[in-house]
């Protein structure tokens, strides 16, 4: 229920004032000011009776009559105040079980999360109202099936993202571009991204609610000022419904919020709830993914070795494949040396100038010399680029052979690697269901 504030501004500037000041103090002391309130109620606006009640609460009186007034004038609003302002001053547990049901309103993951269920969610989940409020919260995801509506995969990346595009094994670190083989790489990569999501788990459900920094602790046992509050969702929105905030920022779906909270640093409290919504997921990963790593390879594997594919068998290099190959290094590394023509062009010259040097010049047999001695280099050239050509081959052939033989003997220790790889993968997948299934309850 909106009310027109302009008809009485004295009375809505002392209420401001004053509920600035309770916030400011609840933050700081978790008590309300020592000075009694003075203003004056304004009728219709849900405010004024709901910071009485607040008061009397705080003070150990009976708040009904205030109370009754401003439920009356808006409920929600009302309860979500209450709610709110007494997790910040660490006496959540005083709220009456109807205000926080009241104060949520419905959740749906076809529309936003409004601001005031995101901090009652947050207040919740840090244990500002008891295991009662993080009950009520869980009940409130578990109603809406969000593991039906969301893409497995895209929790998993949450959880463990930036994983590398390939695993290489212990048994293929002479041969990394073996493990980019589908049939090798499928089966140690399901392990392990078994073992960083069994990690992950372990790192959410382990975390001590008493030893973590992120946020400001909402039993406000420190004391701490107001500032140390300022980036905090409950004080924010707080702030908000007192009027000293400004306008509310972006709203985000159910399924953002819950991705957000699965990411690594984001809070520890939150994190617990989001895997417990993504519980069932992971467990249906968590057997997919320990099948994929009890894949056993193939018996026979053709495999890329210096840019020819080749075929191994158990007891070797499929020899077909291998000879093909062998050849094809022979007709790239052998360049046809054709005719010398150049040098058959200057030895005919140079016979032909030795001829002409005799009813002619000795110059003449001079340049004949010249050209006879180049045509000789040139000849000379061609057989040395020959045996090179020959003694590359020759190199490349043996290299082949031996990378072959290499390649069997690491798909041998590949295979195994398997037995142990499969029987880790089951410890890692049991263990991943008994943390999620400890839920987050145990991070406490």
């Amino acid at each position: 229920m909106s009310t027109d504030l302009t008809a009485s501004p004295p009375a809505a500037t002392e209420l401001h004032r004053y509920a600035e000041a309770l916030i400011a103090h609840l933050a700081a002391k978790g008590t309300a000011p020592p000075a009694a309130p003075s203003f004056s109620d304004i009728p219709g606006y849900w405010l004024p009776p709901a910071v009485e009640a607040l008061v009397a609460l705080l003070a150990g009186e009976d708040p009904m009559e205030p109370l009754s007034r401003a439920a009356g004038r808006d409920q929600q609003q009302t309860a979500l105040f209450l709610c709110l302002a007494l997790a910040v001053s660490g006496q959540g547990s005083r709220i009456h079980a109807s205000w926080l049901g009241t104060a949520f309103g419905e959740l749906s993951v076809d529309r936003p999360v409004t601001h005031g269920q995101r901090s009652l969610w947050l207040a919740a989940a840090r244990g500002a109202y008891g295991p009662a409020g993080k009950i009520f919260v869980l009940r409130k995801l578990d109603a809406l099936a969000v593991q039906d509506h969301a893409d497995a995969e895209q929790w998993i990346q949450a959880l463990v993202p930036g994983e590398p595009s390939v695993v290489v094994p212990p048994s293929l670190a002479d041969f990394p571009e073996m493990a980019e083989i589908p049939e090798l790489a499928k089966p140690a990569m399901a392990a392990a991204r078994l073992a960083r999501l069994r990690a992950r788990c372990a790192e959410i459900t382990s975390a001590r609610q008493g030893d973590q920094t992120a946020g400001a602790p909402l039993d406000n046992s420190a004391g701490e000022p107001v500032t140390n509050w300022a980036e905090d969702e409950p004080l924010a929105v707080l702030r908000s419904l007192i009027g000293q905030g400004g306008p509310a920022g972006p709203m985000a779906s159910l399924h953002t919020y819950l991705l957000d909270d699965l990411r690594p640093g984001a809070d520890p409290h939150l994190a617990a709830i989001a895997l417990h919504v993504a519980a069932p997921i992971l467990r249906g990963a968590a057997e997919e993914l320990e099948a994929d790593s009890r894949l056993e390879p193939p018996e026979t594997l053709t495999v890329p070795l210096l840019g020819h594919r080749i075929r191994l068998r158990p007891e070797g290099p499929d020899q077909t494949s291998l000879a093909a190959a062998e050849e094809s290094i022979r007709t790239e590394g052998m360049t046809p040396p054709g005719r010398p023509w150049a040098a058959i062009v200057l030895i005919v010259l140079g016979v032909a100038c030795l001829v002409g040097a005799v009813v002619a010049e000795l110059l003449l047999a001079a340049a004949a010399v010249a050209m006879i001695g180049l045509a000789g280099w040139r000849l000379w050239q061609r057989r040395k680029k020959i045996e090179a050509d020959a003694r590359y081959v020759d190199k490349q052939v043996s290299e082949l052979r031996e990378l072959a033989e290499g390649a069997v003997w690491a798909l041998h220790a590949y295979a195994r690697e398997a037995e142990a790889r499969a029987k880790q993968a089951a410890e890692d997948a049991t263990e991943l269901t008994r943390l999620i299934r400890r839920g987050p309850r145990a991070a406490h």
